[in-house]
């Protein structure tokens, strides 16, 4: 049995962690929650998505947690912003004239309430309305990355970010965070954005140290996240570099790996 007595804030990742394949959060976290804060242990859900896409999926519990949105480019406790990173436009306006020359991507300028594409695609919007509740479809992305700051830039691609994003941009590194965030997704945000810069502000606000930190993650958007926690979990369907870094590991999202640990949490501090 881990030592788990220490911990004071859990953190986890959305999709492909706490949220199952179809993008679920189950009941039982929300009970574990409830025994996660009669024990004053702090959550934070830190995730790719934005803000009012996360607070929908915990809507009971939404005034209670800390969110840490858009890969750490925003942070809120309920409407109070802890952090916020957004990208030079000039920045922008040079990197989409490079993104459209990719075959079959769909890029989202991703702002602080909404989320902006130029795709006409049913099948791409269907698919991206599960991680964007608040979008608005525009003729250029150009005009909006002018007026709108934009806290991330993600690319969509059906088949593999990997393979076929990441090649074409993978020189821009020293201009911007460039992060593999899923199978079909790369996201692109300013150095400073990330989950693990996100955290520590998260940490520095509740006086609460590396040691008594729990993170959960499973993709490359994680790494600086796991690295800001001692009790650092790598989901079971993880990609093999979080597996690597983690210090522990737990089962899959489908296979209640979260809340397996947390029941275990929760009866260290009994």
């Amino acid at each position: 049995m881990n030592d788990f007595s220490k911990v004071k804030l859990v953190v986890s990742d959305m999709d492909g962690t706490l949220l199952n394949s179809k993008g679920e959060v189950s009941n039982q976290f929300f009970t574990l929650f409830k025994e996660l804060q009669k024990r004053n242990i702090y959550f934070c859900a830190a995730s790719g998505r934005q803000h009012n896409s996360i607070v929908h999926k915990l809507d009971p519990i939404k005034n209670d947690i800390h969110v840490i949105a858009e890969n750490g480019a925003i942070a809120k406790k309920r409407d109070e912003i802890l952090l916020l990173n957004s990208l030079a436009s000039e920045k922008i306006t040079k990197v989409i004239p490079i993104l459209r020359t990719i075959k079959n991507v769909n890029i989202v300028l991703c702002s602080q309430n909404s989320a902006f594409i130029e795709s006409k695609d049913s099948h791409f919007i269907a698919m991206f309305q599960e991680y964007y509740s608040s979008f608005q479809i525009v003729e250029d992305l150009m005009e909006i990355a002018k007026t709108t700051p934009v806290l991330k830039i993600a690319i969509h691609h059906f088949d593999s970010s990997e393979e076929f994003i990441y090649p074409v941009i993978k020189n821009l590194k020293d201009d911007f965070l460039i992060k593999i965030s899923g199978q079909h997704w790369l996201d692109i945000s300013d150095e400073k954005a990330n989950k693990g810069n996100a955290l520590r502000e998260v940490q520095k606000l509740l006086k609460v140290t590396k040691e008594e930190t729990m993170v959960f993650g499973d993709y490359h958007n994680d790494i600086e996240m796991m690295q800001e926690a001692h009790f650092s979990f790598a989901m079971k369907n993880a990609h093999k570099d979080i597996k690597k870094l983690a210090n522990y590991k737990t089962e899959s999202n489908d296979n209640f790996g979260v809340e397996a640990v947390l029941e275990q949490l929760i009866k260290s501090k009994n």
